[in-house]
């Protein structure tokens, strides 16, 4: 089985790179998350600028997720077989420049075009790569190494949530893109020159080959654990992206706030208290799980079940406290599910298909979660002002309730059955 670190040398000569990679890494997926949430954070003053309705806006959203969930795949399973270091680079520099192109977007096709189909096709490359890859270097800190490049999705979507309302109302929405895709860029020439070069090659330890595309990308459904993990991924992801979308006009048109303000209180809450949910998880399911690996899933499953009534109440919210108290709850148990998101499949997977099953996962939870900031949009557009986005938000709930309802599943019959310690055999860099 081919699951080395490569340039053993030079990572020797750099005995700290492991961490140094989680910072470049952590870096480029500020940015990933960050350009993606601006378009939530501005989505006001897009509207009023192209004249879009409600519709058409999370149309741009379900495109993008779309094309993630297309485009999945391919990126997974070219994530086992070729150069990780040039797929993140390429992959970064790529949705930057989208980014910065969506700012010259003067209507909807070019929406689609530039934030939904160009960004998209960018970031979908980057998963794949970067999550096998720092699991590979961290072996014993492995759910604290993901959880702390994940934490960088909650700083990206804090930081934009302010920065972005801020730029937007001073310099206009079009500017807050150009910043963004500005800073990813620049990003992209650190890692050209940081990144070590991490050649992969995937081969079947029977035969010596590599394993097919059509082996790599059906591992996940070969495994009922994987299947019962996606399942409650699809239903994080479903919540997350109305969230991200919607969440900032739902507390403008409720509570009659500024831009800055909505975007703010909407992401700010919320994801703090979800990094400080994932880095206390990561942290102690990486202590528990030496002995006990199921508790990964344990952790999940509870997270879904206690966060689903917090979501319910989210949406129905009548001061402004409740609703940034209700949006931290529910970002804390989001945090806590996504400290094992990775970690947890990849008790049940094999080191040389762990890319290819990223990007299938993803694909099936971002199929189903496309649907979810069009839905939104369409209930927002039935009901009353300031009431059909609080509805859309407490209907969210129940997709919280199954998805901790098939991980409990996994806990409770097939994990221990489908568990690979062999995913243990990847080698840890050489140090003097």
């Amino acid at each position: 089985m081919s699951v080395s670190i490569e340039n053993g040398g030079a990572t020797a000569r750099r005995p700290h790179y492991k961490w140094e990679l989680l910072a470049l890494l952590f870096c480029a997926f500020f940015f990933h998350q960050g350009d993606r949430a601006i378009f939530g954070v501005v989505l006001s003053a897009i509207k009023t600028d192209l004249g879009l309705s409600d519709s058409q806006l999370g149309l741009v959203g379900t495109v993008l997720f779309v094309t993630l969930a297309l485009m999945m795949p391919v990126a997974g399973y070219l994530g086992d077989v070729w150069n990780r270091k040039k797929i993140i680079i390429g992959s970064l520099v790529f949705w930057s420049v989208a980014t910065m192109l969506t700012g010259m977007a003067g209507g909807l096709a070019a929406l689609i075009a530039f934030r939904s189909i160009a960004t998209a096709g960018g970031e979908s490359f980057y998963a794949p790569a970067a999550y096998p890859l720092l699991a590979a270097h961290h072996t014993r800190t492995r759910a604290l190494a993901l959880s702390v490049h994940q934490s960088s999705l909650y700083l990206g979507v804090m930081v934009s949530g302010f920065l972005g309302g801020f730029i937007a109302e001073r310099w206009g929405w079009r500017s807050a893109f150009y910043v963004f895709g500005g800073g990813g860029i620049v990003l992209g020439l650190v890692l050209m020159w940081r990144l070590l070069d991490t050649p992969v090659a995937i081969s079947n330890p029977a035969t010596g080959t590599c394993d097919s595309a059509w082996q790599a990308l059906g591992v996940v459904f070969r495994s009922p654990t994987a299947l019962l993990l996606t399942t409650g991924f699809t239903a994080i992801v479903f919540v997350n992206n109305a969230y991200v979308v919607w969440a900032p006009v739902f507390l403008q048109e409720r509570f009659h706030l500024s831009l800055t303000k909505a975007g703010g209180y909407a992401m700010f809450y919320h994801h703090l208290a979800a990094l400080l949910g994932i880095l206390f998880g990561g942290w102690l399911s990486d202590r528990v799980a030496v002995a006990r690996p199921v508790f990964r899933p344990q952790m999940m499953a509870a997270a879904m079940l206690m966060g689903a009534p917090v979501i319910f109440l989210m949406g129905r919210a009548d001061t402004l406290v409740v609703a940034c108290a209700t949006m931290a709850g529910f970002g804390l148990f989001r945090g806590l599910y996504e400290s094992n998101t990775h970690a947890a499949l990849f008790e049940v997977i094999a080191p040389r298909h762990q890319a290819s099953a990223v990007g299938t996962t993803v694909m099936l939870a971002f199929l189903v979660g496309s649907l979810s900031p069009w839905l939104l949009g369409r209930v927002r557009e039935s009901h009353p002002a300031g009431q059909g986005l609080g509805y859309g938000f407490s209907a969210l709930s129940g997709a919280y309730m199954l998805g901790g309802i098939a991980v409990t599943m996994a806990v409770l019959f097939t994990f221990n059955r489908d568990r690979c310690p062999e995913k243990t055999a990847s080698a840890p860099p050489t140090h003097p």
